[in-house]
């Protein structure tokens, strides 16, 4: 066996350690795999859409199944627009396959949420104890027919249907029904002060700061309403005008 001197050894010893650290500088100074760059997501086509049309938002726009049309809502308002922004048109949009109205389907959808989003606290509630359906009116103090349904209001509720009205004057701010409405809000009971104002009774509590009339009539607004009374099913279907008790349990019983 060869004998390697000492001072030999210490000598590879120590140029086996500098190679080492070679290495290592090596690996640290190792610039790492970049990862491949992402491409940036495509452009919104609602922004250049809402562009075109004054006072629309991006958020207000929505595809439809038909190529190059998109859907745009205001309240419960729904238009249609094309891709370029340049053309609107009004109409129900309807898939002959099926004979659904997709733009019913989407008013009764906006109708529903909007309604979930108006508190109930702010609602004169008629109802039985045992509740099967619940309607939402738009009502007017003085409009006969609001009248002729809320004198059946029992009838309503034997047929467990509870009925939460929301006060629409439908003449507006500064008028009498407006002022009548306030009135019904801020007397102590406002259940009985809905019922004798509908009698024809004039009410002596004056119209208080802190009432939800000009927030139902904007609601009532924001769905178009032509008329009173004016009853949104659970579904989010509008029934315009008076609906006997009985007519309306077995709508509601159908829609179901």
């Amino acid at each position: 066996m060869v004998q390697i001197p000492l001072e030999r050894r210490k000598a590879l010893v120590i140029a086996h350690r500098l190679l080492v650290l070679l290495a290592l500088c090596c690996l640290a100074t190792q610039v790492p795999a970049q990862p491949p760059p992402v491409a940036p997501p495509p452009a919104d086509p609602r922004v250049e859409i809402a562009a075109h049309i004054p006072g629309a938002r991006p958020e207000e726009l929505r595809a439809t199944a038909v190529p190059g049309i998109y859907e745009l809502t205001r309240g419960a308002d729904i238009v249609y627009v094309t891709a370029d922004g340049k053309y609107a048109f009004t109409g129900d949009l309807v898939e002959l396959a099926s004979n659904s109205n997709l733009t019913e389907q989407h008013r009764r959808e906006l109708r529903v949420k909007a309604v979930a989003a108006f508190p109930e606290d702010d609602m004169l509630v008629f109802g039985p104890k045992d509740t099967k359906y619940t309607v939402t009116v738009f009502t007017d103090v003085d409009c006969p027919y609001c009248r002729k349904l809320h004198s059946q209001i029992g009838a309503y509720n034997r047929l467990g249907i509870r009925v939460r009205y929301l006060l629409y004057p439908r003449t507006g701010p500064n008028t009498t029904a407006w002022t009548k409405a306030e009135q019904v809000w801020c007397s102590p009971d406002r259940n009985s002060a809905l019922t004798r104002a509908k009698l024809g009774e004039e009410l002596k509590t004056k119209p208080c700061a802190e009432n939800p009339v000009a927030r139902s009539y904007a609601l009532g607004q924001d769905f178009s309403l032509e008329g009173t009374p004016a009853i949104i099913m659970p579904n989010g279907e509008l029934l315009p005008g008076y609906v006997p008790p009985d007519v309306l349990a077995q709508h509601l019983k159908d829609a179901k």
